[in-house]
């Protein structure tokens, strides 16, 4: 009887090959347009994010220009909730080189900010991470958490990070903050500490220590802190004294391309905040108190700022006048303004500092 069975000894290779690849792309291919349901891989994770609280999704905020400098140790949460009104109740993203995500949570039970997220920027890549600057750039309000201003500097200068912050700053108008070193890197001048710290007696007695590293700086350098240097821990740690070689420092490294421009010192004390708004109006936060200080005749040089030789700046009577606000201050006048009065004089007297305090001036505790 005669079969329909293939005898395969004489049927073609080729054709038995041609065969089997097409059964195999019809079962893999499907149709033509199956394409389509592939999902494309999720972008990766931003390495550097300690985590992101609230909504997933960003807000459509509108936040207005304005400034936070906190002296350090417990926030002030006053401040802080005037950053997260200021943001527009917007997103708020925290920055630092050391530390947790503590902000986060903090953050979101204060007020009514649609997310708070934290990164961790401690080194030069980092800082050069395209997710890192998109994130600082898609932010409502920055402000830069405590530790060591000088991994700031190092880490975040010239890079994207700083990038970032001028766009928020300058392109944005999205109000800004730090605490302790997040505040010591926010004026057009700062101690970056890359030596080290340095106490009041040891800038005394030698302006020229190497501890003393004061520098204009572009990272952040806001329009309301031009020509400012600050400082922070201010009273808890005696730090008049260096706060009046930093000044003099900047004065003499700077005097001829500056001279337009008045020099001065915003120092302020722990558990207290001075917030500038959009209109360079102020107000302080807090329980202590916010020190400014000036040369009485802008930008007088000081006299005896020499290498290894205790500093003296006396002149004719107190060379420098000091503005001294707490909570209780009605200010009249703008971060703009130098102060109308003062509430002490002082001068440097062979690495000694003196205060004259002038009458009826001082404000309450």
């Amino acid at each position: 009887m005669q079969t329909n069975c293939i005898n395969y000894k004489r049927f073609p290779y080729g054709l038995i090959l041609l065969f089997l690849m097409g059964s195999f792309l019809t079962i893999t291919c499907g149709s033509s347009d199956s394409t389509a349901n592939i999902v494309p891989p999720e972008e990766p994770a931003n390495p550097y994010s300690l985590g992101r609280v609230g909504n997933p999704e960003n807000v459509e905020a509108n936040p207005k220009p304005g400034v936070l400098l906190m002296g350090g140790s417990t926030d002030v949460d006053e401040a802080m909730l005037w950053l997260i009104e200021q943001s527009g109740n917007g997103d708020i993203v925290i920055i630092r080189a050391s530390g947790g995500d503590g902000y986060n949570q903090y953050l979101l039970d204060l007020g009514s900010a649609n997310s708070v997220e934290t990164l961790i920027i401690n080194s030069t890549e980092a800082a050069n991470d395209s997710r890192v600057a998109e994130t600082i750039r898609n932010a409502d309000a920055l402000f830069i958490a405590g530790g060591n201003q000088a991994n700031y500097i190092n880490y975040w200068s010239n890079s994207k990070t700083e990038e970032a912050i001028q766009h928020l700053i300058h392109e944005r108008g999205v109000p800004i903050g730090g605490t302790s070193a997040g505040c010591a890197v926010m004026g057009e001048f700062v101690f970056s500490a890359l030596n080290g710290g340095v106490t009041s007696e040891e800038a005394l007695s030698n302006p020229f220590d190497e501890r003393v590293t004061v520098e204009q700086s572009t990272l952040i350098n806001h329009p309301f802190l031009e020509g400012v240097i600050m400082d922070q821990h201010f009273s808890q740690r005696n730090r008049e004294g260096r706060a009046v070689v930093f000044l003099a420092r900047m004065i003499d490294e700077h005097f001829e391309t500056l001279s337009d421009k008045p020099l001065s010192v915003i120092a302020v004390d722990e558990r207290t905040a001075l917030v500038i708004n959009e209109n360079g109006e102020m107000n302080v936060m807090g329980d202590h108190h916010v020190f400014f200080i000036y040369p009485v005749e802008e930008n007088s040089l000081p006299n005896h700022l020499a290498e290894e030789m205790p500093f003296t700046w006396r002149e004719e009577g107190f060379p420098l006048g000091v503005f001294i606000a707490d909570r209780f201050t009605n200010f009249s006048h703008t971060i703009s303004e130098i102060p109308p009065s003062w509430n002490q004089m002082w001068n440097v007297l062979e690495g000694e500092l003196i205060r004259e305090t002038v009458t009826g001036s001082e404000p309450e505790d």
